[in-house]
């Protein structure tokens, strides 16, 4: 099937279909998934429950400590920041669509995120509880409010949501901590870590000795309420927002299918992304270990390089690649990307099932005992075969089979999963 144009594409009903689909997108989707395992190993791995003294008495120790300075400055933050850009992109062609047939197309939306709260749910209590579905699904829910807003309003507002952080957190150093909107999700997990039997002392290994899949659903109800009480302490809410916001900006505009004439502006987005986020970065990394913490208010120095370093440098990423995608630069890199980006729901929550069995006692049991000099060729080595399995599959099937699903029951019509006419191998 040709490719539709930017006029046709607006006045279809259906989802996008393969051929369809703008391949930068998916090609970022696919660089965003291997940032987000790769930050995701750490915990899947256990690293970051072992205790310093533990840390510092392997024998990978020297280099995993160089490797966590590279993690602080380069990946933690930057990739969900991505994929939160992206989001907001989606469902701003959502919103596009629906506009341009004369509706506001809020029913698609709602049944959409409604279908991609339950995969989240799911994944969190029955698989990982580092899931972050839910938590766009949920904040994805305040997009329709600004769908009519002006493009200045949008970027304005995603910049002070960025910003907004610095102001919480002061609030917290004000009040030595009375002030703290994560306390209640705080008291949960400790009760439900009573409960379980987790401690202090035996988190580290909690999983590796604990192997039966029961545990696993033990651990992740009470990690569930450690993921959101993080959430929250952290002000991620509105830092998420603001990324779908400027995803809501570059959809609106098409910037994604008129690269070469927003070539200037990617210029400018990637010298400020990469000039301002890499320095900002050291010094995250290095705020971020010297060992002072909110309610202190040393700790808002964590806020402020955070914020400096984080979503510049996640802009300066989407906008370096598009730059190699337009100009044709590293081709034969980028186009294998589109295979993980295609799939990417799938190959989401694979990577959670592929680390459990990995980490987990109930599967391998590797995890509790290396740093990233071991965790990070791991994830590479998972990400690469995700990419070759997505490939094969893509020669035989329209989407993955979780996209097809969400798809089923978003739009309410049968939608081709064996790949036809339509079906392409990247």
């Amino acid at each position: 099937m040709a490719a539709l144009t930017v006029p046709e594409l607006m006045l279809q009903t259906t989802p996008i279909l393969p051929g369809e689909r703008a391949a930068i997108l998916d090609i970022l989707r696919g660089f965003a998934l291997l940032g987000i395992f790769l930050a995701n190993s750490a915990v899947f791995s256990l690293y970051i429950m072992q205790k310093p003294d533990v840390i510092k008495g392997w024998p990978t120790a020297p280099v995993d400590e160089w490797l966590t300075w590279g993690h602080f400055v380069f990946i933690d933050g930057k990739f969900y920041s991505l994929f939160s850009l992206l989001f907001g992109i989606g469902f701003s062609i959502i919103f596009s669509r629906n506009k341009a047939r004369g509706n506001n197309g809020l029913t698609i939306f709602y049944r959409r995120l409604f279908v991609l709260l339950l995969f989240g749910t799911a994944h969190s209590l029955l698989l990982w509880d580092g899931d972050i579905l839910m938590f766009y699904a949920l904040t994805g829910m305040f997009l329709p409010l600004f769908r009519n807003a002006p493009d200045k309003t949008l970027v304005l507002l995603a910049g002070v949501l960025l910003l907004l952080p610095l102001l919480f957190d002061a609030v917290k150093v004000w009040t030595n901590g009375r002030w703290d909107l994560s306390r209640p999700f705080l008291k949960a997990a400790l009760a439900r870590d009573q409960q379980t039997g987790i401690t202090e002392d035996n988190v580290g290994n909690w999983l590796i000795v604990h192997k039966d899949y029961r545990n696993i659903l033990d651990w992740g109800r009470s990690g569930f309420w450690w993921v959101w009480q993080m959430r929250i302490s952290s002000n991620r809410p509105v830092k998420v927002l603001a990324m779908f916001l400027l995803g809501l900006y570059v959809g609106r505009n098409l910037i994604y299918a008129r690269l070469e004439v927003y070539k200037p502006m990617l210029k400018r987005i990637q010298g400020f992304g990469l000039g301002l986020g890499i320095p900002a970065g050291l010094l995250h990394a290095w705020f971020e270990q010297d060992g002072k913490q909110l309610p202190a208010a040393a700790g808002l120095w964590d806020t402020w390089f955070y914020a400096l370093n984080v979503a510049p440098l996640a802009l300066g990423y989407a906008a370096t690649i598009a730059l190699w995608y337009v100009n044709g630069k590293y081709l034969r890199l980028l186009k294998p990307l589109c295979y993980m980006g295609r799939m990417a729901l799938t190959n989401y929550i694979m990577q959670s099932v592929l680390g459990v069995f990995i980490y987990y006692g109930i599967g391998l049991g590797l995890g509790a005992r290396s740093g990233p000099l071991v965790f990070m060729p791991i994830a590479a080595g998972v990400f690469f075969l995700q990419m070759w399995i997505s490939r094969i599959w893509l020669r035989y099937f329209e989407y993955g089979p979780l996209e097809w699903i969400w798809r089923q029951l978003t739009y309410g019509k049968r939608l081709p999963f064996k790949a036809g006419k339509t079906g392409q191998d990247g």
